[in-house]
């Protein structure tokens, strides 16, 4: 079948040809404990996270460029992929943070369809938010905390950073769907969010109008909604654009900062200048996906 999952509507049969995510099966990179979420996502336990492999954004700024650009790791079915989400869940950790998911959002609701009620925990759905609704709506009952990115406002802007002009009217239909799907917030005795909806938003160097553009339209959305303001931006790959190529000053930030509390938003977190670097930047090797692999049961995929 064509796909045309998400906005870029590649219309291509995956299994011959590739579209921009650049993967057919479900492919992923790590699987793994991540400490450097939101207070709220990590906490002291830390968040479950699986990492899919590819992207359908494509962004020239990525910190991620290492599995988003040249997808790597292991192919997967859903069955097998519900297997991996039970064994996450039984680690220990706040919740199931699946990151990067929209390329394969038909495949996971497959997956936790077979699992959600047996999980115990969150299941946290990390996303660029080039999203469709109508495909965000089969998520319905299966997602309890959404934790999109909000990236660009003006269209030039995405155009130019992610090939994308039409990002902002695709990502804020996206969150509004979010939003009516996850109205407000909810925290366990220990401060993890267990339902509700998180933006984040990551300052550029260069974009801080475009970045006060985007706090406007969430001021307008909804005061009360949380947002993650980050300034861990730094230049993690050549991105060809002289804009990019430089850290973020500590001024842009806190400009925007500021912007954040001037339009009426109250529900913040907010990043350290000590956040803007690779150490935090997790690892994509294919030899750890495996050996996690090797150690999830077979329950509902077949072993081969």
């Amino acid at each position: 079948m064509k796909c045309n999952l998400c906005p870029r509507n590649c219309n291509v049969e995956r299994s011959e040809k590739r579209g921009v995510c650049a993967t057919d099966g479900i492919v992923l990179s790590r699987i793994a404990r991540h400490d450097w979420e939101e207070p709220c996502i990590s906490g002291a336990k830390g968040s479950g996270t699986v990492f899919f492999a590819g992207c359908n954004l494509h962004c020239r700024f990525c910190q991620n460029y290492d599995i988003s650009v040249k997808p790597h790791g292991a192919e997967i079915s859903p069955q097998r992929l519900a297997d991996i989400l039970l064994y996450v869940a039984d680690s220990g950790v706040a919740n199931v943070n699946l990151v990067t998911p929209s390329h394969f959002a038909d495949k996971i609701a497959q997956a936790l369809r077979l699992v959600k009620h047996r999980l115990g925990i969150p299941v946290v759905y990390n996303t660029g938010s080039y999203e469709k609704v109508a495909v965000l709506r089969q998520l319905e009952g299966l997602v309890d905390v959404y934790l999109p990115d909000l990236k660009f406002c003006d269209g030039a802007v995405s155009a130019l950073l992610a090939d994308a002009p039409d990002y902002f009217d695709k990502a804020t239909a996206a969150i509004a769907e979010m939003r009516r799907q996850q109205p407000r917030e909810r925290f366990d005795s220990d401060g993890y969010m267990t339902c509700g909806v998180i933006v984040r938003h990551l300052v550029l160097p260069s974009f801080v109008e475009d970045s006060k553009r985007i706090l406007d339209w969430l001021a307008h959305f909804d005061k009360d909604i949380y947002v993650s303001l980050m300034s861990q931006y730094f230049p993690a790959r050549e991105s060809g654009l002289a804009a990019l190529d430089r850290r973020l000053f500590r001024h842009e930030y806190a400009n925007v900062k500021e912007y954040f509390f001037n339009v009426g938003l109250h529900n913040g977190y907010f990043q350290q200048e000590e956040s803007a670097t690779r150490d935090y930047l997790p690892d994509f090797d294919d030899g750890d996906v495996a050996a996690v692999l090797s150690k999830v049961p077979f329950i509902f995929a077949k072993a081969e």
